[in-house]
């Protein structure tokens, strides 16, 4: 079998969402991988600080802030966080519409005093697998900083949590021209979140410049995701794969889905590819 390069998301697919930890079995699906000559590439929306306690188990590069920044095996490949000018209009116009913001610098991310408030008062909406991961992150695993102590490092992305899509127009209709929304499904009760990246980058081109970087093939490429911003990435590989469980549109457009990530997913789906 030709060597193969190989993307995994964390939140959901390597990890449980919010976790740094993956199971036992998806750590030694990534060691068995690598021994057989496999490289293996985390592809993340988290910002580059935030995937050092997951770098520890094994891997060949990274692309953080969903494309953002990419490096492998300690050489930067490619680094393009938000100029002075569009870090100020993003900002400024989620404030303005009232809409709960965590932006991701390269090593730290912020957020809105208060979101952690409004997560509480909206915990029960099981509609919406976000809430809950971000939930998890603030309290717990991710260290993010509440916004106050934000003293303008570089941006690279900014996911967002709205009371209904109607606060979200005005945005969307200033930053068009420049960066992406990627929508989460909107949720039971009205919340929709999502992320903001530049159209510079997405996860999708995070695997065709390491493509281009390493001389390899979109033929001997897998991607491995559970979210709609896993969406371009597991279109730009030869083999996409959705954890169940994933964002409807996503099961969709897979060629495989594999058991969820708590049920030794990963490692049923890299044996099911003959991986290891």
């Amino acid at each position: 079998m030709e060597r193969k390069l190989i993307f995994l998301d964390i939140d959901g697919t390597l990890t449980e969402p919010g976790k740094n930890v993956p199971p036992r079995s998806a750590v030694r699906a990534v060691r068995l991988a690598r021994e057989k000559g496999h490289k293996v590439v985390l592809c993340s929306g988290r910002n580059y600080g935030m995937l050092f306690p997951v770098m520890q188990y094994g891997f060949d590069g990274l692309a953080a802030s969903a494309g953002g920044y990419i490096e492998y095996g300690g050489q930067v490949v490619y680094d393009c966080p938000m100029t002075k000018d569009q870090q100020a209009k993003v900002l400024d116009i989620f404030k303005e519409s009232g809409i709960y913001r965590t932006i991701g610098g390269r090593n730290h991310s912020y957020t809105d005093e208060g979101f952690k408030e409004f997560l509480a008062e909206n915990i029960q909406s099981k509609a919406n697998s976000e809430l809950l991961r971000w939930r998890i992150q603030i309290e717990n695993e991710l260290g993010i900083h509440p916004m106050s102590e934000y003293d303008g490092e570089p941006i690279y992305g900014m996911a967002f949590m709205s009371r209904g899509a109607e606060r979200l127009r005005k945005p969307m209709q200033v930053l068009k021209d420049e960066f992406d929304f990627c929508i989460q499904d909107e949720d039971a009760c009205g919340i929709v979140n999502g992320e903001l990246s530049s159209k510079a980058f997405d996860k999708g081109k995070a695997v065709e410049r390491l493509c281009d970087f390493l001389g390899v093939l979109k033929e001997d490429t897998i991607a491995f995701g559970d979210s709609m911003n896993d969406l371009e990435m597991l279109k730009a590989a030869r083999i996409g794969v959705c954890m169940a469980g994933g964002s409807p549109s996503l099961l969709e457009i897979a060629d495989i889905v594999c058991p969820p990530v708590e049920e030794d997913g990963l490692y049923r789906a890299f044996e099911k590819l003959n991986l290891i």
